[in-house]
């Protein structure tokens, strides 16, 4: 009994050892990239808005927690699987619309924080999960649906828990690809047929992109899982 006992406690203490590796494995990940934040809105109604109730701090960190988070969801757990990034910087200027990524680069809207009407900073960590995702994800090499790109962008957005009361509700939309909230919803749904199919379908991206991807994955076509994915919701 004794020696059964012992056994079970080292095995305990192996598996705790083993999470705290992996732990510190991924942080250290995290932190080789450098994250750099820049307000060139200073001066400006949205610019002293962006100061005062989000932060560089905060958005910093929201822009490490995205990361991390990303990781995650796309089941990215070597260095191999991931993009080389060294510095992701966002930038808060004075622009129309509300955010673009570009060469690692996020550009924030200070117009956008400055007339929006609702929670700002959990807009603003919103449209951060978005952003970095663009960061992080595969895009087919270029050959992928941009609505499909968006799609996974606020699918992450979507499970990190930040989706706006704005988006359109589970179901609606007029096609798969159709981007942003509608193809994120249906993105959710697919994972929900076979759990880390998102994960899968964007390692297959790194390369390439082909419909053929979500019938190798779930078994249906496409346009056969958006049919079900309408029906289920009655529309």
């Amino acid at each position: 009994m004794a020696g059964c006992m012992v056994a079970q406690r080292r095995f305990v203490f192996f598996l705790l050892s083993a999470l705290v590796v992996v732990a510190m494995t991924a942080l250290q990940s995290v932190n080789a990239v450098e994250y750099q934040v820049i307000n060139n809105a200073t001066g400006t109604a949205g610019g002293t808005r962006f100061s005062n109730e989000i932060g560089e701090d905060y958005s910093k960190q929201t822009l490490i927690s995205a990361t991390q988070f990303i990781w995650e969801t796309f089941e990215q757990t070597s260095e191999a699987d991931k993009k080389s990034v060294e510095r992701v910087i966002l930038i808060v200027e004075t622009m129309d619309g509300v955010a673009y990524t570009s060469n690692d680069e996020i550009h924030m809207s200070a117009n956008y924080i400055e007339s929006y009407s609702g929670d700002v900073k959990m807009e603003v960590t919103g449209v951060l999960y978005h952003e970095m995702t663009h960061v992080w994800q595969w895009n087919g090499n270029g050959q992928a649906p941009s609505g499909l790109i968006e799609g996974f962008a606020d699918y992450i957005r979507l499970k990190g828990g930040y989706a706006p009361s704005h988006w359109v509700k589970p179901g609606e939309g007029d096609r798969w690809d159709q981007g942003y909230d509608v193809t994120a919803y249906f993105l959710d749904y697919c994972n929900s047929l076979s759990n880390g199919f998102v994960a899968l379908l964007n390692k297959r991206m790194r390369t390439g992109y082909s419909e053929s991807y979500f019938q190798e994955l779930l078994g249906k076509t496409v346009d056969e899982l958006w049919t079900d994915y309408k029906a289920k919701y009655g529309k």
